[in-house]
């Protein structure tokens, strides 16, 4: 039996070890955080040097992509409403 452990009807609790495990813990779930940023930031900067690479900046393709599918829905409504018949 340790010598510094709680009897709790029966229930014996060895503080040390809870305290170890608890400090050990701890620091995994530290380690883990900083492990977590680094990826984050790694991703975050290879993504910069790919989008610096492209020859058209992602927000102009974004652009152009909706302007392509607001006329797109324009002709489709415009030759549904054609097609309609007239009552």
């Amino acid at each position: 039996m340790a010598t510094d452990a709680k009897v709790f009807s029966g229930f014996q609790v060895n503080r040390k070890m809870v305290a170890a495990g608890l400090m050990l813990g701890g620091c995994g779930a530290a380690a883990g955080l900083l492990g977590t940023v680094m990826v984050g930031v790694a991703l975050a900067n290879a993504g910069r040097t790919w989008a610096r690479q492209l020859e058209v900046p992602p927000s102009e393709r974004a652009a152009r992509t909706l302007a392509q599918a607001r006329a797109a829905s324009q002709a489709g409504l415009d030759a549904w409403r054609s097609a309609a018949p007239a009552n």
